[in-house]
């Protein structure tokens, strides 16, 4: 209702503003005054209307508020009535759903007693029955255990046995092996031990590398090829180990000798290797200059007693037993050239003097061959005339084998007829004229 009377008096309002507005801009024309007393009129006729619809809208305010009081106070009475309806159907209602609880509680709790005893009857039942069980499945463990305790410890005491049987005779195999080891290492110490004492003594040391040298000239060399301790120079009592025949420049003179002497100075060479060992730079040294000195002593000695030109060749060998030995004269700084230039002498180790004596072999066999070359030309000649021999022969025994061959396909053949004849046997004719007629297949 508030609504209608705003909008009037806004509107009013307007109304007065817009005659305001129309009586400010006409007021400098002609015929203000008027428009003015007119509009004044109706401004006047318009505010009685509007004192008239006031009080009609205070009228209907008034009216309006008794109407809304009455009918707010009807609606709190219906409202205030229909709450104490609606509490008491409520009570009613929750009095009724109590009422209703309390009766299924006690249904519950009853059926929930009931079940408790059947549970507590079913529980004291499941418990025997589960002891009872227990029991009996305790039993059977023990018996099964017991009985797996029997099997095991059988299997283990036999298992115990054969692997401890096993084991000593193992340990006896071993303790055998190693008794036989010590042996055999008592031995080779023994043997370790002779060789020291053999290569100790000066006289003995040199004897046994006259002997390695003496096998080697036997392995390569015949008999006719060298010689031993032979009288190099004429006139002359000394005598070298071992010399090798070389031919003369004319055939049937005294072969030209290549004298080879084994020499030996363990005693310097030991003493280098020791001082080798332990880093000893001066011991090295000394051994060196010991063993140099020792060595071309030696080589002198070759020179002056056994080098005879033409007698002999214009140098000579010195065997050198040991490998290592002859590595150091070899190491040694300016050493071999002077065995070589001043002394004329070729040191030589085994492997050394072996390719040595294998390249001489190897040159008396190519002389050998050009002194019996007429005698392999005429051998040539002996097996070239054999040999057209042999090729007439061959003719021959060719045609023998052709004219077998041939007797060979007759005799395929007959064995193909026969064989032919063999598979009628299970049809075996009853005419003569058949007979006669496979008899002369046979002949054919």
């Amino acid at each position: 209702m508030y609504l209608p009377t705003v909008l009037i008096i806004l509107i009013s309002l307007a109304v007065i503003f817009f005659i305001c507005a129309i009586i400010l801009l006409y007021k400098n024309s002609r015929g203000i005054d008027k428009i003015a007393s007119e509009t004044l009129f109706k401004l006047e006729l318009f505010q009685e209307k509007l004192d008239d619809t006031e009080k009609d809208i205070t009228l209907n305010l008034s009216t309006i508020r008794k109407e809304q009081a009455d009918s707010a106070r009807s609606g709190r009475e219906e409202q205030s009535k229909s709450i104490s309806s609606f509490g008491d159907a409520q009570a009613k209602r929750i009095k009724e759903i109590g009422d209703s609880q309390r009766e299924s509680l006690k249904s519950f709790s009853e059926q929930l007693i009931s079940i408790s005893k059947l549970n507590e009857e079913k529980l004291e039942t499941m418990r025997g029955t589960v002891e009872k069980k227990l029991a009996e499945l305790q039993e059977n463990n023990e018996k099964k255990l017991e009985a797996m305790r029997k099997t095991v410890d059988e299997q283990l005491h036999s298992t115990l046995e054969k692997r401890l049987g096993e084991a000593f005779k193992t340990v006896s195999e071993r303790l055998e092996q190693v008794h036989k080891g010590l042996g055999e290492m008592k031995v080779l110490t023994d043997g370790v031990g002779d060789l020291k004492k053999v290569l100790t003594n000066v006289k003995v040391r040199g004897t046994w590398g006259e002997m390695q040298l003496n096998s080697l000239l036997e392995q390569i060399l015949t008999e006719d090829q060298y010689r031993k301790n032979v009288a190099t120079k004429p006139k002359s009592n000394e005598r070298v180990e071992f010399a090798i025949a070389l031919p003369g420049s004319d055939e049937g003179k005294e072969p030209v000798w290549l004298p080879i002497d084994s020499k030996f100075p363990l005693e310097d060479y030991q003493r280098l290797i020791a001082a080798s060992e332990s880093g000893d730079l001066d011991g090295i040294d000394a051994s060196q200059k010991a063993l140099k000195k020792q060595v071309i002593e030696e080589a002198k000695k070759i020179r002056d007693k056994y080098i005879e030109p033409p007698y002999t060749t214009d140098f000579a060998i010195l065997y050198l037993p040991i490998e290592g030995l002859y590595a150091e004269v070899l190491r040694i700084e300016g050493l071999s050239d002077t065995l070589t230039r001043e002394c004329r002498v070729v040191p030589a180790g085994p492997t050394t003097i072996t390719a040595l004596l294998n390249s001489l072999q190897m040159g008396f066999r190519t002389l050998a061959i050009e002194k019996r070359s007429s005698e392999v030309w005429m051998l040539l000649g002996k097996v070239k005339t054999e040999f057209g021999k042999f090729g007439a022969v061959l003719a021959k025994t060719k045609e023998k084998i052709e004219s077998a061959g041939k007797e060979l396909e007759a005799a395929e053949r007959r064995t193909r007829v026969i064989k032919k004849s063999l598979n009628k046997v299970q049809e075996l004719p009853e005419k003569k004229g058949e007979i006669d007629f496979l008899e002369d297949e046979l002949e054919d």
